[in-house]
């Protein structure tokens, strides 16, 4: 059995029960935006952040869900599609998982309008139903997720990141909306606050650890999705080449950040900083901490009752962390 089916098993109805559901809240009265629905419902990944708001909700919830599960299910994920659309078209990307992009084939003005439309539609329905508790989580993470892009953008014109500044924008960028999901999870089943701020914790440390392993695909171990080299061609500063900077001398760091400002494109001088990057222990390093904040997270864990649905959230934390693409 694969990983994320043995992670699915114990949430497998409510999964099944989600899909429907899910369709359900995108659908309009426009044809046009119905068939781009369409095509992203039928291009879905594999759902890992509906999937931690049912497991932490069984997991505090003793093993029950209800409406408001299901809702903020479909929150995350129409939020979380949003932004997607929208990356997309701010990355000026034309494929998402091995397909085209909405902008790809629908142009940006409607992949934007798309977006928006996702967006208004999660708030809604939070808004309709009244699970203003649950807006406020997710709206807090979309604002964390906004602020930690642009610090990643203002900080990648002068490559001055810190290791200290890096955490911030990957604890912002990307472990601030699986903690969402976490919380989401906790306070759906009307959680004590102390549950769900651990769940949230929980989730903050498996996104940090997520984002690290996403790091290091860029030096060579992805079989399969985005190129070797594509975080040195947009500038991106990651922990291998953080820690990297940290530990050569003046001249090596020189050439080292020559290379990412002014010969990002040239496969030779990027392959050299890859392997001097090797060399130094940057990647080491970055596996060294990936770890750390995956054992934090299993600790946390480990104050719930063992049973199906904590061993299915410490093997996503293990799946996250050896994933090969």
């Amino acid at each position: 059995m694969k990983v994320v089916e043995q992670i699915k098993k114990p949430i497998y109805n409510e999964m099944e029960l989600f899909e429907e559901k899910f369709t359900q809240s995108m659908s309009s009265q426009v044809a046009l935006l119905n068939r781009i629905t369409h095509f992203i419902i039928n291009r879905k990944g594999k759902q890992m952040r509906p999937m931690f708001v049912f497991l932490v909700a069984k997991l505090v919830g003793k093993g029950k869900v209800n409406e408001r599960t299901f809702r903020g299910a479909s929150v995350i994920e129409l939020i979380h599609t949003a932004t997607l659309v929208h990356d997309d078209v701010v990355d000026d990307s034309n494929k998402r998982r091995g397909f085209f992009s909405i902008n790809a084939l629908w142009k940006n003005k409607i992949a934007v309008l798309v977006g928006d439309y996702l967006l208004s539609k999660g708030l809604l329905l939070s808004i309709e139903n009244e699970d203003f508790d649950l807006l406020k989580i997710i709206s807090v993470a979309v604002r964390e997720m906004s602020q930690g892009e642009l610090l990643q953008i203002e900080k990648a014109r002068d490559l001055d990141i810190t290791e200290e500044v890096y955490y911030e924008i990957i604890r912002q960028k990307t472990a601030t909306l699986l903690a969402a999901c976490c919380a989401m999870g906790a306070q759906s089943v009307d959680a004590s606050e102390e549950e769900v701020e651990k769940m949230h914790h929980f989730g903050e440390l498996l996104g940090m650890a997520f984002q690290i392993k996403d790091d290091l695909f860029d030096y060579g171990e992805r079989k399969i999705g985005k190129p070797v080299g594509i975080d040195i061609k947009e500038r991106k500063m990651t922990l291998p080449l953080i820690h990297t900077l940290n530990v050569v001398s003046p001249d090596e760091k020189r050439t080292l950040i020559n290379t990412v400002k002014n010969h990002n494109k040239n496969k030779v001088k990027v392959n050299a900083l890859i392997e001097t990057v090797k060399e130094k222990g940057g990647l080491d390093f970055a596996v060294k901490k990936m770890e750390d904040y995956r054992n934090q997270a299993i600790a946390l864990l480990m104050d719930f009752p063992k049973n199906e649905y904590r061993d299915a959230l410490e093997l996503m934390l293990n799946y996250v962390i050896e994933r090969k693409i």
